[in-house]
């Protein structure tokens, strides 16, 4: 019946301005499929061009006739880089450190989030600026007091008090879970605006339900707010992850004594200059050693391997969360 009536409306337009419609409907899709194919390979290019250096020999670097296909193919990059940063301890180690992590700071700004939604108390306004200012003020600004405030760490002076000078929570994972665990860590900002938008779009009649029901404020919170939470919950614990694997400011700071994977990536140049200075090309036998940027490109692409295994996993409770964020808020 339908196809009836597109005929019939389709009869009663004039040819050439049938002609004419198609013609800017074929053109717009042709257009739109170009912006979207330079956009995608803008986006990939980068991230191609590090993969295929990856497997190329270091004839293939002088080689002017070898652009992105390795003529010599070759695994020896990934092992050079796997032996200069440790790479399977330095990974178990990070994804530790930083699951701990995630999970301190999204139950922190979950719990902060959820007050500042759903409770009145006493300079609330205030407060809620003070994230806000969490958000715009990098964290480069205050990098100095945090340095001093993490090195002569005190509680009102009972450290000192006990111990005779203050904790050094400085090149230690305890000051970095401790700023997790209080909502100051990377990002926290973010994230407690996040889940308050989300909880403030939440019903109040399934709380008020709760509460005749007999249940309390926490186990409200616990058995009926979490659940329905659960995807925003862990839209935030993946950027919280993320941004920490990726992170260059907090991790020289508290885990310089730690085989993080982000400290060794970021002095991986360094560590295979020493390496080749220090003879240690005949370690490989009859392996083609590139150049530096080879190297760092092929620690990179390692780096990141971790990241886009994660979001394969987890990417359908990602997608779900942002699409009832957009709803909610």
């Amino acid at each position: 019946m339908n196809k009836v009536k597109e005929t019939a409306k389709w009869g009663q337009i004039p040819s050439h301005y049938r002609l004419k419609k198609m013609t800017v409907d074929i053109i717009y899709r042709l257009f739109r499929a170009i912006l979207l194919f330079g956009l995608c390979f803008l986006i990939l290019q980068p991230l191609l061009y590090k993969l295929s250096i990856s497997f190329m020999g270091a004839q293939d670097n002088y080689d002017t006739t070898v652009i992105n296909i390795p003529r010599h193919f070759t695994l020896a990059n990934y092992k050079i880089v796997g032996t200069l940063l440790g790479y399977w301890p330095s990974l178990f180690q990070t994804l530790v450190i930083l699951l701990v992590s995630s999970l301190l700071q999204i139950t922190a700004c979950t719990l902060a989030g959820y007050g500042f939604a759903r409770y009145k108390f006493p300079l609330k306004n205030l407060l809620f600026f003070c994230v806000l200012l969490i958000i715009v003020v990098p964290p480069q600004t205050i990098m100095s007091s945090l340095y001093l405030n993490f090195h002569f760490f005190d509680i009102f002076g009972l450290f000192r008090l006990l111990t005779g000078e203050p904790l050094n929570l400085l090149n230690s994972v305890a000051g970095y879970w401790l700023l997790c665990a209080t909502g100051m860590g990377l990002k926290s900002g973010l994230y407690i605006f996040i889940l308050r938008q989300y909880f403030r779009g939440m019903p109040k009649e399934l709380e008020e339900a709760a509460y005749v029901d007999g249940c309390g404020k926490l186990k409200t919170f616990i058995q009926i707010m979490l659940p329905d939470a659960t995807p925003m919950l862990t839209s935030c614990f993946l950027f919280s992850f993320v941004w920490q694997w990726t992170d260059s400011f907090y991790s020289p700071l508290f885990l310089r004594n730690y085989n993080m994977l982000s400290n060794g990536v970021s002095r991986l140049g360094e560590l295979f200059l020493q390496w080749t200075n220090s003879g240690g090309a005949s370690a490989f036998s009859g392996a083609s050693i590139g150049n530096v940027q080879m190297i760092i490109g092929t620690g990179m692409l390692m780096f990141i391997a971790p990241l886009l295994l994660l979001y394969l996993v987890a990417q359908r409770a990602f997608v779900e969360s942002l699409s009832q964020s957009g709803i909610k808020m």
